[in-house]
């Protein structure tokens, strides 16, 4: 997989020191030289590690939209998805899923690319990380921090270019290029099995190297075990591993207690005692105009914001409780008038926004819905972008607990994230069977909105896309309210782009 360079492997040491050594920059390393710096103590590898987290936050292939970890919640998890509105009709292709065939356009090439990146450089670190000067903990963990990148980044890949887990015949479909070291040459593709298996492999040794390491991480934006088991929990209840899935959850979310209602209001984009791990974003490392918040943040001054507010759906907000304080967090249009057919507010309604939320830039436009939970730290887009949180780990709980027919289990984790934590004190839960697993999703809809999980959770549980216009009850324009089922769009499985196949000669096979 020539897309795989060793370039990819060097940008971590480039990147890393980017900000402290200028001189660096101005020559070009051997790729024998490059290994010797970066690998030569244990404090530089540490530096690698700090470069693949700022991978997560860069901007990709000569676009503004494509900016890491970001793109992956907006372009993927968020548009496609049921429940988050937004009146782009140009953009009608990715939110309706239409390119998961295009094996020349950018937008299904865009994860692969980015992915393999960030797996090109675990496998560079994890390769020569032994050699470096410095104790056996810390290269321990720093092993294990390669480690749970790449597993993340295989499991990610593996929602999107490979069937859904019940649709696999146990692992059998067709899987991913499992690339584990440095070497570039051509490889068959793996069986989703064997994927799994891998990112079981990977997770293991790190949470073991981890804990025998003894070191704690420096920062939220470190991967360190309580992100291995928040991996292993996400990655388990996708392959319908219910046992292994609770179990990773409840370690996982372990010294994370979920945060307090003012917590939940403040714009989520400051890390706090609920968020296991997150990228790190300041106003001197901005992507300004083409950052993920710069496309989410209510507050921000970015077009793509103040023009095209993002918004939950009419469905989705409908079922939110009264006494929910997750309810307040979107624009309740009840007692206003709006047009019907966009959603965009009335002078009353919009005044009525800019009330509740001064922090609407001046110019901003106003649509029924319009979401408030995801502020800006800084303009035009800057903030903290998190990838895993402790309720997260409740959901998957609850939703493993009901699959392992221990309802009460289940009841239990959703009474602890909605009611125990304050969201919403007069939440309650005694339902069973299909009842409760509706609970669920409807939860996980709630609690998770606008982080990137609707489309990935639409095609782990096999159900389809459903949106509806106002008429109908909802609030989607024509050209976005469709209906679609999990057999159509290629089943929702992303086709390896043509940048792999015509230079790697082996992806024609399948590995025994």
């Amino acid at each position: 997989m020539k897309n795989i360079r060793l370039l990819t492997y060097l940008l971590v040491g480039v990147l890393s020191w980017s900000s402290c050594s200028e001189d660096y920059l101005d020559t070009k390393p051997t790729a024998e030289s490059a290994t010797t710096t970066i690998f030569e103590t244990t404090d530089n590898a540490a530096l690698a590690i700090n470069g693949i987290n700022k991978l997560m936050t860069m901007q990709y292939l000569g676009s503004q939209g494509f900016n890491g970890e970001g793109t992956i919640k907006m372009y993927y998890g968020n548009y496609p998805g049921n429940h988050f509105y937004v009146n782009l009709t140009g953009w009608a292709p990715i939110i309706n899923s239409d390119y998961h065939e295009n094996i020349s356009s950018i937008y299904l090439y865009y994860p692969w690319y980015y992915y393999y990146m960030i797996i090109g450089n675990a496998n560079f670190i994890i390769e020569n990380i032994d050699e470096a000067k410095g104790t056996d903990a810390e290269k321990q963990f720093i092993k294990a921090q390669a480690l749970t990148f790449r597993s993340y980044s295989y499991f990610m890949l593996s929602q999107l270019y490979c069937k859904r887990w019940s649709d696999s015949n146990n692992g059998a479909s067709e899987g991913l290029v499992l690339r584990t070291d440095i070497s570039t040459g051509d490889q068959p593709l793996s069986t989703l099995k064997q994927v799994y298996d891998q990112v079981y492999s990977d997770l293991d040794e790190a949470i073991a190297l981890y804990t025998s390491s003894g070191k704690k991480r420096s920062s939220n934006y470190d991967p360190d075990k309580n992100v291995a088991y928040a991996v292993y929990a996400r990655a388990a209840i996708t392959r319908q591993d219910y046992s292994k899935a609770s179990t990773m959850a409840v370690n996982a979310r372990t010294g994370y207690p979920l945060m307090s209602n003012t917590e939940y209001k403040a714009g989520f984009y400051t890390p706090n005692k609920e968020w296991i791990w997150s990228s790190y974003g300041a106003s001197d490392e901005t992507l300004y105009f083409y950052s993920y918040f710069s496309y989410i943040a209510y507050n921000s001054s970015a077009s793509a914001v103040r023009t095209y507010p993002k918004c939950i759906s009419r469905e989705l907000f409908n079922k939110i409780p009264a006494t929910d304080v997750r309810r307040s967090l979107f624009l309740d249009p009840t007692g206003y008038t709006y047009t019907t057919s966009t959603g965009l507010a009335s002078a009353a309604l919009k005044t009525q926004a800019f009330s509740l939320f001064p922090k609407l830039y001046s110019t901003a436009s106003a649509y029924a819905y319009m979401q408030f939970k995801i502020g800006a730290q800084d303009l035009p887009g800057v903030g903290n972008l998190n990838h895993f949180r402790s309720s997260e780990m409740y959901l998957i709980e609850a939703e493993a607990k009901h699959f392992l027919s221990d309802a009460t289990g289940a009841q239990n984790a959703l009474i602890a994230l909605n009611k125990d934590s304050g969201r919403d004190p007069n939440y309650t839960c005694t339902k069973t069977g299909a009842s409760l697993l509706e609970e669920i999703k409807t939860y996980r809809a709630i609690e998770l909105w606008g982080e990137g999980f609707d489309w990935f959770d639409l095609k782990r549980w096999g159900d389809g896309v459903s949106r509806k216009n106002y008429a109908a009850g909802g609030n989607f324009v024509s050209t976005l309210d469709v209906t679609y089922g999990p057999a159509d769009k290629n089943n929702w499985v992303w086709k390896i782009p043509e940048k792999e196949t015509d230079y790697n000669k082996a992806i024609g096979t399948v590995l025994p």
